[in-house]
């Protein structure tokens, strides 16, 4: 059963969100909250938060945003603004947790959900609001590999089965993955970069990427750790942009040594 939360708006935005985790958990563990990927949703983490929250004998709650799963679409003739994940990180988060009332929760985050939870940390270099952050397959510039991975996305999603596979999770499949694609394949995107805001995170930071991700290469989370050398890599062999679905085990592993090393 779906759970929806409203937030103040102009346009009475809900979002979807869901809780994930044992009923029982000690009062000191940890609140994990994962942040989705450019054309994810709740559903599309699959069994991964739970198994996570499992092995960690924790809570974990994920939401979709905006023109993503069943919230609320994006109209079509509304573009998403270029800094849509500055945005999200700095106005859309917090909002979230404080309607939620989370407090101190470590961020998940994969892709743009990854880098999203970067801009959320550098805005917190006292680490008051988030104690840690775990990326997987982020991104703070515009590599050519990228562009040439949403080319192939759009070309699939006009021209092959993918629209079909991810109208089974989105309200509006149209809003949401012709916000994401626009945003990216936009000439005027091939400048932004995120890499001074990546000096400002000073949480205990995992930073997880495929070594043959379709749409980055290593050094998206290399950067990180050049800028913020507490961060810890993990590279993932013969993975690509997914390394928590097709690596599960190594990366549940992974994160949960690290959350339980870091606190």
């Amino acid at each position: 059963m779906k759970q929806f939360l409203s937030l103040p708006s102009p346009r009475a935005l809900t979002l979807e969100f869901a809780w994930f985790g044992p009923e029982n958990v000690p009062a000191d563990a940890p609140t994990l909250v994962f942040l989705h990927e450019g054309l994810g949703c709740i559903a599309l983490w699959r069994d991964f938060p739970q198994a996570l929250c499992e092995r960690l004998q924790c809570r974990g709650f994920a939401y979709s945003r905006f023109a993503y799963g069943a919230s609320t679409p994006r109209p079509h003739d509304e573009p998403f603004p270029a800094d849509y994940l500055e945005r999200e990180a700095l106005e859309g988060l917090p909002a979230v947790l404080g309607a939620m009332g989370i407090e101190r929760p470590w961020l998940i985050g994969h892709s743009d959900g990854g880098t999203i939870a970067l801009l959320a940390a550098a805005d917190d270099p006292e680490c008051a609001r988030y104690p840690g952050i775990v990326v997987i397959a982020p991104h703070y510039w515009v590599e050519e590999v990228c562009i040439e991975g949403i080319e192939r996305a759009r070309v699939a999603y006009e021209q092959g089965e993918l629209r079909a596979r991810l109208a089974k999770y989105h309200r509006d499949v149209d809003s949401a993955f012709y916000g994401w694609c626009h945003v990216w394949l936009d000439p005027a995107r091939r400048d932004w970069n995120i890499e001074a805001s990546l000096k400002n995170v000073a949480c205990p930071t995992l930073a997880i990427q495929g070594v043959q991700d379709e749409y980055a290469t290593l050094d998206q989370i290399e950067a990180i750790q050049r800028n913020a050398p507490q961060t810890r890599l993990m590279k993932v062999d013969d993975c690509g942009h997914f390394p928590f679905l097709t690596r599960s085990e190594a990366v549940i592993d992974a994160i949960a040594a690290f959350v339980r090393e870091s606190r």
